[in-house]
């Protein structure tokens, strides 16, 4: 079975690659998972960096759920010249939860490559209730209404010109920090892979995430390895549906199992090609849109 999806994958990736370019040149991807971590990954930091190095990606954002790698980031560019690597934090229980302080700390880690803020992710008080967990978490918001931490959290964000990530918030708390992002001077705004639990959006809610200024993250391993959910051409549907202009494509990669990040992306090309997709709107979702989320045009 790993020999056939080994298999399939290649091919994949050479019908993206005839008549489209061998590399991956010019590709942000905002979602990359590796070691070192708590759970097991398929790769460390400096090897992710220096395969999409390789590869031609322009851009990565190195996201761990428990620990902040702004400080990864600035030695995985030492370590691979010539690729933009930057970090962010999650904001989950090992570090404080929802915590402006952890958030100042990373903007002034060493060379300011902090970037991208999530919201709570698997401590997500949404995350635990969609787990059926009985167990703390890390709220957004009390009765419809944000805490005010998250406040604090979203001014930090707009005085530094971060990015805004809506982590594994319910699809209403991400339309109320996206409202509330916009009205503190947030710029840069991405709904974390609104499609998959514990997220969830309908159609509906998505459009209203980007009418309201947000761009919408649609992750490679919702569709490939052993963490797909979702078949291809329903997948493809749904992107389409939300419309490239509005879309971010990113790995969401690193798990034990599961294709190498840039592989993973060679493949979701692919599929979108095979649906339909034109190379120019891959491009759209896979270069110009995350770039301008981490504001790099």
């Amino acid at each position: 079975m790993v020999q056939s999806k080994n298999v399939i994958a290649l091919i994949a990736i050479l019908a993206w690659s005839h008549g489209y370019g061998q590399d991956l040149r010019g590709v942000v991807d905002i979602h990359v998972h590796s070691d070192p971590d708590s759970v097991p990954r398929s790769i460390d930091a400096f090897g992710a960096v220096r395969l999409a190095a390789e590869r031609g990606v322009r851009s990565v954002v190195l996201k761990n759920h428990y620990e902040p790698t702004a400080g990864l980031a600035w030695l995985a560019r030492k370590q691979v010249p010539g690729i933009e690597v930057f970090g962010g934090i999650a904001l989950n229980l090992s570090v404080g939860g929802v915590n402006p302080a952890a958030v100042e700390q990373m903007t002034k880690v060493k060379g300011a490559l902090g970037r991208v803020v999530w919201m709570p992710t698997f401590d997500a008080e949404n995350q635990v209730r969609f787990s059926k967990e009985s167990r703390p978490y890390a709220a957004v918001s009390r009765s419809g209404v944000l805490l005010p931490e998250v406040k604090a959290v979203l001014d930090l964000i707009a005085r530094n010109n971060l990015v805004l990530a809506t982590g594994h918030s319910a699809p209403a708390e991400s339309l109320l920090l996206i409202r509330e992002a916009k009205a503190r001077g947030i710029k840069h705004i991405v709904v974390t892979h609104p499609s998959i639990d514990p997220v969830g959006m309908s159609a509906q809610q998505m459009k209203q995430a980007v009418a309201l200024g947000a761009y919408l993250e649609f992750v490679t391993n919702a569709v490939i390895g052993n963490t797909a959910t979702y078949k291809p051409a329903e997948y493809a549907a749904m992107i389409r549906e939300a419309g490239p202009e509005s879309v971010i494509l990113s790995s969401d990669l690193g798990q034990s199992g599961n294709p190498l990040h840039c592989d993973g992306l060679l493949e979701m090309y692919a599929i979108l090609r095979k649906h339909g997709f034109t190379v120019a709107e891959i491009e759209r979702m896979a270069k110009i849109n995350p770039s301008r989320l981490l504001g790099l045009e």
